[in-house]
């Protein structure tokens, strides 16, 4: 991807550093969200070690993801208003430093209580971390390839889930389940160097007032935008927070073999974040309408299927690349629909995120608890990505009405 004509102008922000930093930027912008996604779905596959060493129970455990989850959606709108202002380098370094700062004190929380409150620490940066970082890689794309340059920055959280979930994972069970945090503590300093070394200046534009922002961000097509964020991380975390249990209980897969199959589904995210943002740039809301429908028939299969090893190892590829395929294109259409408020519609979208994590995994919590089994949670899942997929359908509607 060729980043060397640099887009700056489209929100008014004006980027100090040369065009031929771009990539390094962007290097830089996806090691922290390799970080941050080390740090979020670390804990997915320690889980059961975490209830014993806490003494908690297992849908107690999964009510951290619940936590950091709700984190992020109220983070990310505070930090927005707080940052709105600021140049966004200088946003990016401070909310890199929480990352460090909360990660440690994951590491070193000696209770379930201090955990779930570090936990909620350092999600509140989360949010508006992917917020500034996206406005930024469009910024320094080249028109038409907008999506491609946030699939450049998420290209670090799909390589979390393909090697850093899976051997925090193994570490935590070999080591303790602090051990992972110490390592991602140590990739939030090394993410804080590289944008002070790499990242170029950009100021948002100046002469926007924050209540004309939260009237652009009031705008159907935008709220309709964040509404499949919503369902679509609900759908992800209805399963995913709970993934460990069913391949061990379910598949009948040994708990220390599951970090593998944690990494074919790591595979299929890197491949669908790639396919995605391409299909994203080539036609935008066609594509997010056909993986949503593509996702609700994968989940139902899983659900079938969920006793079968080879089926669900399959299943789980084709999963995560439609999981990561979508998270480019959504994110540019918010940022496409949020004209005059794009850094924080960027940054709100991530709460929208995240509120449906939170959702997700109140949902597969809330199940479990009522003793339905592990095997029906991915229909549960395949439910949410359908009304996803007819929310799709009616906003590019709509679009099409208002041509």
């Amino acid at each position: 991807m060729d980043l060397s004509v640099p887009s700056y102008a489209r929100e008014g922000g004006l980027a100090a550093s040369p065009a031929p930093r771009a990539g390094l930027t962007l290097a830089a912008l996806s090691l922290g969200s390799f970080t941050i996604g080390c740090g979020e779905f670390g804990i997915m596959g320690l889980l059961p070690n975490m209830a014993d060493d806490l003494r908690v129970t297992i849908p107690q455990a999964g009510l951290l993801v619940t936590g950091y989850a709700l984190g992020v959606v109220f983070g990310a709108p505070l930090l927005a208003v707080l940052t709105s202002r600021w140049e966004r380098r200088r946003a990016l370094l401070l909310l890199s430093l929480v990352f460090v700062i909360g990660n440690l004190a994951c590491a070193l929380s000696p209770s379930y209580g201090l955990l779930m409150a570090a936990r909620v620490f350092t999600a509140l940066a989360h949010g508006t971390f992917f917020g500034i970082g996206a406005v930024l890689a469009t910024e320094i794309a080249r028109p038409g390839r907008e999506a491609q340059a946030i699939a450049m920055m998420f290209v670090g959280m799909t390589l979390a889930n393909v090697f850093g979930v899976p051997l925090g994972t193994f570490i935590g069970q070999e080591y303790g389940w602090r051990a992972p945090f110490f390592i991602v503590t140590a990739l939030a300093l090394l993410t804080s160097l590289a944008l002070f070394l790499f990242a170029p200046q950009s100021y948002p534009r100046a002469n926007v007032r924050f209540r004309d922002e939260l009237r652009a961000l009031g705008r159907p097509p935008v709220l309709m935008a964040m509404g499949l964020s919503v369902l679509a991380s609900s759908a992800l975390f209805t399963l995913y927070t709970y993934i460990s249990p069913l391949l061990s209980e379910v598949t009948g897969i040994a708990p220390e073999r599951v970090p593998y199959l944690l990494l074919v589904f790591g595979v299929g995210m890197t491949l669908g974040n790639v396919i995605g943002a391409r299909l994203g740039d080539w036609k935008l809301m066609p594509a997010i309408i056909g993986m949503f429908g593509a996702m609700a028939v994968v989940l139902a299969a899983m659900h079938v299927l969920a006793a079968e090893t080879v089926p669900m190892l399959s299943l789980l590829l084709v999963w995560g690349a439609l999981v990561f395929g979508l998270a480019s294109p959504i994110q540019m259409r918010i940022v496409a629909t949020a004209e005059g408020a794009r850094n924080l519609a960027s940054t709100v979208n991530q709460s929208a995120f995240n509120l449906g994590n939170a959702i997700g995994a109140w949902i597969g919590a809330m199940l479990i608890s009522a003793g339905i089994s592990y095997a029906m949670l991915p229909m549960a899942a395949a439910i949410l990505a359908a009304l996803a997929c007819a929310l799709a359908a009616f906003s590019y509607r709509q679009d099409r009405r208002a041509a």
